[in-house]
């Protein structure tokens, strides 16, 4: 099983992610996830850079793969313009990019005021997207005229020596089912063994299956914990909430319903090598490739250390 690290756009800064990127490559880490957000979840996180500028930066630091997880090519983007974005990702890191993709949260997508579609009608829309995002890396000049977009005449002219892959991200049944008939690969942040039998019988075969968690490094777990619910109280926002939620007050008014221990359950919180190797089980356990851990709060050398010295090396 490969291990990554994931780096939240949503609360570090430009410089500190391009920090992060080169710690976790010296830790021993294998390859990294980057969120894509326009608005961070609540204002205690308080970043979100623009992701394309950030992969292009990564490039430049380190010589691990990068994954977005997730970007949405449907409403702020168009499709023919994040063909374009994933095609340079992927000359610049040498073919190491992968575009992972998935159908948005109205947190990040409605904010040029276009109506935020329901959940058949977004996954829809993305797999037109994933489309409209192939025929332009298979080079020439394109005309696409679509139930939900419309190509006239475009080419890309830097282009990768092999079309970047294609992961979708799945919650549900019906995204699973998607991701295993248009996907190179499956992305999830839960240790569901049930989606990802779906996915592989579904026809995802053996193709790559990748994962995420939440950590909160500090001295103790309580201190970890505490760090969590100050800074990601809406890892306890249940349901179609996250998807559906305009904006980072929204979320803080759901999250006041939250209570530190239903945060607490979603973190690995603490110092502990055994709680770090215990959740990175699960998701072995779960039938996982690839598990990228994030890290909360502003310990994250501390996470870089306790990997390199204790995690990675039981793990290999």
């Amino acid at each position: 099983m490969r291990i990554g690290y994931f780096l939240s756009s949503e609360e570090f800064t430009p410089a500190e992610l391009v920090e992060q990127a080169r710690g976790a490559e010296r830790a021993g880490f294998e390859a990294l996830w980057i969120s894509d957000h326009y608005h961070p979840w609540v204002d205690a996180q308080g970043q979100s850079p623009f992701v394309w500028s950030m992969i292009g930066a990564l490039s430049q630091v380190c010589r691990l793969p990068v994954t977005t997880a997730v970007t949405c090519p449907t409403v702020r983007i168009h499709p023919a313009v994040l063909a374009q974005a994933a095609a340079t990702s992927a000359v610049l890191h040498s073919g190491r990019f992968v575009l992972g993709v998935g159908s948005g949260e109205a947190l990040n997508e409605h904010i040029l005021g276009d109506a935020w579609p329901n959940a058949d009608v977004r996954l829809e829309m993305l797999e037109e997207s994933v489309e409209v995002m192939r025929t332009l890396w298979a080079g020439g000049f394109v005309n696409h005229r679509g139930r939900h977009y419309t190509v006239e005449h475009a080419r890309l002219y830097t282009l990768p020596d092999e079309p970047p892959k294609v992961y979708v991200s799945g919650f549900g049944p019906k995204a699973t089912d998607l991701a295993a008939r248009i996907g190179d690969g499956y992305v999830n942040t839960s240790p569901d063994a049930e989606l990802v039998r779906r996915f592989r019988d579904a026809g995802g075969g053996d193709k790559p299956c990748q994962a995420g968690f939440k950590a909160a490094y500090a001295d103790t777990a309580d201190e970890g914990a505490r760090i969590a619910y100050e800074r990601w109280p809406n890892a306890g926002v249940p349901g179609e909430l996250s998807q559906v939620l305009p904006s980072p007050r929204h979320f803080e008014q759901a999250a006041q319903l939250v209570r530190p221990e239903m945060v607490r359950e979603a973190f690995v919180c603490g110092r502990d090598a055994d709680a770090h190797l215990a959740k990175l089980e699960e998701y072995a356990k779960a039938g996982f490739d690839e598990v990228y851990v994030a890290n909360t709060g502003p310990h994250w050398p501390g996470l870089f250390d306790l990997y390199q010295r204790e995690v990675l090396p039981r793990l290999r």
